[in-house]
């Protein structure tokens, strides 16, 4: 069907990143250039009463307190609209609210310096108790974080350390539940993690002579960074130029505006020279992490396995800072709603600030947290109830000609594309799931168990209409002379292969050999307008949008090929010619009167034709799932209480596989995120509001190669679906590989000893705890 797209082929970054000649931010060296350090809060919660720069600048050090930089609150995550968009930060605070907030900052002409000046910096701080518990946080007593902040440009009261709150209704679910055969409630709660991203924060600015600020930065949308910039520091956008740079993974962590960025434009604009700014392992696991919850859910069931109803309360820790917490309870509200057809709905989402590490995207928004939930209580619900969990997931599911809700619950559209019931069908025979067995028959040191759960994700956050989430890309496809083609674009590759994609797309669409179609250089002044490479929206959206150029650029291509041919455009032809390796014009039924889209490209230039060229801002009016289903063995050692994965069964459906070696990388690399994510990861904290890894990497444990199942027994298989609205079929893959992994874990543990885990990580010491209770 295709000639580029869904084949393997050698990725457009692949020999740059292998050689070690990939350039990212922290690989940016400028004449002149002056090296930052940044002074971090040692407390989690404290006032800053005054800071000493004189011996620094005495030493010729550039210093910046928060008495240097505007005093503008933000919010650092740009893809929700303005008027549902919280503002609390600023670029330097007066008031610490977690330990390692930036609150100073100093710059030299080297690095030794730079330290050496950052330790002469003297602070007076007035120390406040911190709050870190956000149950405790909500009682009256409890310490403030904050007076007041902004939601759009309304000031807003914060009490008890509420940041915001979201309640949504559908039909009656107190009166459904009530009514029901089976009520079944628990409570669940999902841990504090870091990204874990290899690349650290960083940023580089250059002031220029004409008032023009040029910045190389971690980021996942150069657009929103140069906006942000451009509002707080009151430059024209047009004078601030943010260049696309790849970064080394992200996980969701660079969404935002880095808090460090501004920090290091503050800096290049008062010393008039490059700065760059580098944050260190230590001080970036300080800086984000994924959201921590606790969810309970109510659920009503019949005899026949119908969902009669759901009531559903979250709470979120969302630490010192709001990085858009509105839209993530929203969104945390469209997961429930799309995984399983409840009919009546009662939700309540709360948000709470805590003396923290401020919390983000990470790998789901809220979708991991929210589907462990749900496919952990829709076991319990089966167990509870006499249900097969396949038969009753395939009664109550959401799927073809049901509404979904994409990022929350104005980003409605109908699914037109599914394929659960194929990825239920192989997985079971790829994992034998009538094997699993009872649990109250598995006896010895070492039990297996087989758990299944099924998610998805949605592909961007488009929507019919105006919603609260701003999603749209752009794109520019440029015919060469020699028929070569050029795609600039704002998207961001995270490493997951969107840039090959974007190519394979725009290739297929021209008739082209891929290596004749070229990613340009770009930055906010060579390209339009894309919100932000996130919500697996990078094929869906940014290759939509390219695909719509490369069809204009089509268009003309046949246009002037006409002219040239002395034929009507629709009588025209483009097809692949194998042997001249290029794409070639021909009229329907007589190829032996054509020309090559080189030939057309350098005709049009000779005769006066014009350039043939497209650059289309483009939104998506649906934003289509990505279903993935997990079938996971474990083997539980119930001497030492350790879980071992045994064997995956990996089953994607999205749509047309662009890059299929790309979505098996996905699937088996989210496996081992989400494994530790199940089973070790948790940033936990000390009663003095520090992490008790102190932020080291050796004290956070992590997944590894050495707790993965041997490759032979991790089985990957894509679904055969078409997504009508898709550029030639595709859906996005990058966030629902991972979203029900914890959660099929969690099953098939809970297969092996018959023990329920609701908190996770579930760790050697949980289960060794829980298999004493079963016994005493």
């Amino acid at each position: 069907m295709f000639n580029v797209v869904s084949k393997i082929t050698s990725r457009v970054d692949g020999e740059a990143k292998a050689r070690g000649l990939e350039k990212f931010p922290s690989d940016i060296y400028l004449p002149g250039m002056l090296f930052a350090a940044v002074l971090r809060s040692p407390h989690p919660h404290a006032e800053i009463l005054k800071i000493d720069t004189s011996e620094a600048e005495g030493m010729g050090a550039v210093c910046l307190t928060p008495d240097d930089v505007p005093d503008v609150l933000y919010n650092e995550r740009g893809v929700s609209i303005p008027a549902r968009t919280f503002r609390d930060r600023r670029v330097l605070p007066k008031k610490a609210r977690h330990f390692g907030e930036a609150i100073a900052a100093v710059a030299a002409p080297t690095e030794e310096l730079t330290f050496k000046a950052l330790k002469a910096l003297k602070v007076e701080y007035r120390v406040l108790p911190p709050v870190l518990d956000p149950v405790k946080a909500m009682e009256p007593s409890s310490p403030q974080l904050y007076e007041k902040v902004y939601f759009g440009d309304e000031e807003v009261a914060i009490k008890n350390n509420i940041a915001c709150e979201r309640e949504i209704s559908v039909g009656n679910a107190r009166e459904a539940i009530a009514s029901s055969d089976f009520v079944i409630e628990e409570e669940y709660s999902l841990p504090r993690v870091y990204h874990f991203q290899m690349e650290t924060k960083s940023a580089v600015c250059s002031p220029d002579n004409d008032g023009s600020l040029t910045i190389w930065c971690t980021t996942q949308s150069i657009h929103n960074v140069r906006i942000l910039i451009g509002s707080i520091f009151g430059i024209p956008l047009s004078k601030v130029n943010v260049k696309r740079i790849p970064v080394g993974g992200s996980f969701g962590s660079s969404i935002q505006m880095n808090s460090i960025i501004p920090i290091c434009a503050a800096l290049a604009l008062k010393s008039g020279k490059p700065v760059k700014l580098v944050s260190s392992r230590e001080e970036d696991m300080y800086d984000h992490c994924k959201y921590p919850s606790r969810i309970r859910l109510k659920v009503g069931v019949n005899r026949d396995m119908t969902i009669q109803g759901v009531e559903a309360e979250v709470l979120v820790d969302i630490g010192a800072h709001q990085i858009q917490a509105y839209p993530l309870l929203g969104s945390m509200a469209g997961w429930l709603v799309s995984l399983y057809k409840w009919k009546n709905l009662e939700y309540r989402g709360r948000a709470i600030y805590t003396n923290k590490v401020p919390a983000c995207a990470m790998q789901g928004y809220g979708n991991p947290q929210m589907n462990f939930a749900v496919e952990s209580h829709i076991d319990l619900i089966c167990e509870k109830c006499g249900f097969d969990p396949m038969e009753f997931r395939l009664k109550n599911y959401v799927g073809v000609g049901d509404e979904f809700w994409g990022q929350g619950p104005t980003v409605r559209s109908i699914i037109k594309s599914c394929g659960l019931e194929e990825s239920l069908k192989v997985g079971s025979e790829l994992i034998d799931w009538k094997s699993r067995g009872n649990p109250r028959e598995k006896t010895g040191r070492f039990r297996r168990g087989i758990g299944l759960a099924r998610g998805f994700h949605t592909s961007g956050a488009g929507a019919p209409g105006p919603a609260e989430v701003i999603d749209y890309s752009g794109a520019t496809v440029k015919i060469n002379e020699d028929g070569s083609v050029d795609v600039i674009t704002a998207v961001m590759d995270l490493g997951g292969g969107t840039w090959d994609a974007i190519l394979k797309i725009v290739a297929e669409e021209l008739c082209l050999p891929l290596e004749k179609v070229n990613l340009s250089p770009a930055d906010t002044r060579t390209t339009v307008y894309d919100v932000c490479t996130h919500a697996s929206r990078g094929v869906f959206a940014g290759g939509g949008a390219a695909h719509k150029a490369a069809r204009e650029v089509k268009k003309k291509v046949m246009e002037i090929a006409g002219t040239l041919l002395g034929e009507h455009p629709e009588n025209l032809e483009m097809i692949f010619d194998p042997q001249r390796n290029h794409a070639v014009i021909q009229p329907l039924g007589a190829p032996s009167k054509s020309l090559t889209l080189g030939e057309v490209a350098r005709l049009a230039m000779i005769n006066g034709l014009g350039s043939i060229a497209s650059t289309v801002s483009f939104r998506q009016k649906t934003c289509p799932p990505s279903f993935v289903t997990n079938f996971i063995e474990v083997e539980v050692d119930t001497l030492t209480g350790r879980v071992r994965l045994v064997k995956a069964v990996c089953i994607a459906d999205c749509g047309t596989p662009v890059n299929p070696d790309g979505v098996k990388g996905q699937l088996i690399g989210s496996l081992a995120r989400y494994g530790g994510y199940a089973l070790c990861e948790e940033g936990e904290y000390n009663d003095q509001g520090r992490l008790k890894s102190e932020g080291f990497v050796t004290d956070n444990k992590i997944f590894t190669s050495q707790e993965m199942p041997l490759s032979q027994n991790v089985l990957v298989h894509f679904t055969k679906t078409y997504e009508p609205t898709g550029p030639l079929g595709a859906k996005g893959i990058g966030e629902a590989a991972g979203n029900s992994v914890a959660s099929a874990i969690a099953n098939a543990v809970s297969n092996a000893l018959g023990i329920r885990f609701t908190a996770l990580p579930i760790t050697p010491e949980k289960v060794l705890s829980a298999l004493k209770r079963e016994e005493d």
